[in-house]
């Protein structure tokens, strides 16, 4: 007879079609679901039980609740602790809310957040399964691999391979667009100094394909880890959100470095850039040998120092000669070491300005300017400073990949940081480092090029902070009531920022936190360099 809409029913171990108001049901029925009505006409029994048309109810069941997962409350950047019981053993994900739970088994905060909030699909942030719960039960959908892709990204070496020859534009869930490798982090408080140090170390290619392919990440330390992820996140074309938030990593800087490195202070880029790669080279496996870790193959190279007491030097006719060392004299001892940067001098800045100058009159501008291949002869081996006590000169003997430069801008006291102005004059292709080399040296080298180009310029704009951070303070909490005290977001309030070479489309991208923009070469020169990455030409 003709079916409604609301007599329509059929049970397993029941051939028929049975009316529910004239025949009791079996004891031991189960009822199942089927396709609604759309009309009351006649519906054959074919129409039950067609394989072609209807699928499995294995997959309905699991399907059932994949529905209500919102991409668009996930954020995996957070460090994965329960927001109950603050754990972070065997924390779940609600799929739903975005929200992070402990356990799934019966009175466990996310069983009881899926019977009470109605959110019933979780993964697991260990291992990646999916489950709908309080059913408990895995579900296993193609469709959400690009969550547990956004959790822990994954690389393959021929997508390594291709990242500096193609551009990968992609768009997140609100259609913003933006080119993987090049995504602004956010800034917690004051971690704009650990910010620009991440994405120099994401652009140096040997570094960066290591982090991306480096296997068995359940052994690596927490650092690496961290690290490994944030670097993952930022070269991953399929992201929900055009920006990364480098807040596990922060964590794990502040924790390992014995809060040395807050990102509740300002600290300074170079420091912390210098204890990275020691502790990353370390953590990687390296030992004091050369090339022992993918650091020291990028960045190490070797200087020769030698040192002689200033009462041993060569006299000078005047005050005004400089200081030579006397090559002859048993007291200059000669050493060789291996370097990971190489810091530049600025002459001091100027004590006295002239007020009659017009201040629109550029060529009388008050502001000392140099160019950065004459304070590159300091390690010529013949140019002689003044050290502790010691007259010394400096001898670059190899050069490795990558040469990282530190402009002393900053001179620091206990009370106070005072910033040098002087403007760094640069190209920024084909620097000849090689003419630092000894003679014979340079002339060995002939196969291979000596000349570099700039990839990455960390920058520091306004005036830093009043207060220089320094862990072996006694009134900490003064100090800090002292930085909360100036407006974070002041004009006068000194930040770093970082002009990035992509060599994959030839153009520069200026990354100040979440702000990432493409400039022109030009605009680089703007801003106050502070640490600069070169590459070798041919590597």
């Amino acid at each position: 007879m003709p079916l409604t809409r609301k007599r329509q029913a059929v049970y397993e171990n029941d051939d028929t079609t049975n009316d529910y108001q004239d025949t009791p049901l079996p004891a031991k029925a189960r009822r199942v679901d089927m396709p609604a009505v759309v009309d009351n006409g006649d519906i054959s029994e074919s129409d039950y039980n067609s394989d072609s048309d209807c699928e499995p109810a294995s997959t309905r069941i699991q399907g059932i609740y994949l529905d209500t997962v919102n991409r668009a409350n996930l954020d995996f950047d957070f460090e994965h602790i329960c927001s109950v019981s603050l754990s972070t053993n065997n924390v779940y994900a609600c799929l739903v809310c975005g929200k992070y739970y402990q356990g799934r088994g019966k009175q466990t905060h996310a069983y009881l957040h899926s019977i009470n909030d109605d959110h019933h699909v979780f993964v697991n942030l260990q291992t990646l399964k999916i489950y709908v719960l309080p059913d408990n039960y895995e579900v296993e959908e193609r469709s959400l691999n690009d969550i547990k892709a956004a959790i822990r990204p994954s690389f393959t070496l021929s997508q390594v391979e291709k990242l500096d020859l193609a551009c990968e534009y992609a768009q997140d869930l609100s259609g913003k667009s933006y080119l993987a490798g090049f995504v602004g982090l956010n800034r917690v408080k004051h971690n704009d100094y650990m910010n620009v140090v991440f994405q120099a170390l994401a652009h140096v290619s040997p570094i960066r394909d290591t982090l991306l392919l480096l296997p068995d990440m359940d052994k690596q330390t927490p650092l690496v880890q961290r690290l490994c992820g944030l670097v993952r996140k930022i070269w991953h074309p399929r992201l929900f959100k055009a920006h990364v938030s480098p807040h596990e990593l922060v964590q794990e800087v502040d924790v390992r470095s014995k809060r040395k490195f807050r990102f509740d202070i300002p600290g300074d880029a170079f420091d912390f850039f210098t204890w990275l790669l020691n502790t990353l080279h370390i953590d990687l496996g390296g030992t004091r040998k050369r090339n022992s870790s993918v650091v020291y193959r990028t960045f190490q190279g070797e200087i020769q120092i030698t040192a002689q007491p200033l009462q041993d030097t060569k006299s000078r006719s005047s005050e005004n000669s400089p200081i030579e060392i006397d090559s002859n004299s048993d007291s200059a001892k000669v050493s060789k070491t291996p370097f990971l940067t190489l810091s530049l001098d600025l002459p001091p800045k100027p004590l006295f300005t002239d007020d009659n100058i017009n201040d629109e009159d550029d060529e009388k501008s008050t502001i000392p300017q140099v160019a950065l291949v004459t304070l590159l002869q300091r390690y010529n081996g013949s140019t002689v400073s003044e050290w502790k006590g010691e007259s010394r000169s400096y001898q670059l003997l190899t050069l490795p990949k990558y040469i990282i430069c530190h402009i002393r801008r900053f001179s620091k006291s206990e009370l106070s940081i005072e910033k040098n102005p002087t403007v760094v004059n640069y190209p920024i292709r084909n620097v000849p480092f090689g003419d630092l080399l000894p003679k014979d040296t340079a002339v060995s080298s002939k196969d291979s090029s000596t000349t570099y180009d700039l990839i990455s310029n960390i920058c520091h704009d306004g005036q830093p902070e009043q207060l220089a951070q320094n862990p072996n303070r006694q009134n900490d909490d003064l100090a800090r009531s002292a930085v909360y005290a100036t407006d974070e977001f002041s004009s006068t309030e000194g930040r770093y920022l970082i002009y990035t070479y992509n060599p994959a489309n030839d153009k520069w991208y200026m990354m100040r936190d979440l702000q990432v923009e493409p400039i022109m070469p030009q605009m680089i020169f703007l801003s106050d360099s502070y640490i600069q990455i070169w590459r070798r030409n041919g590597c």
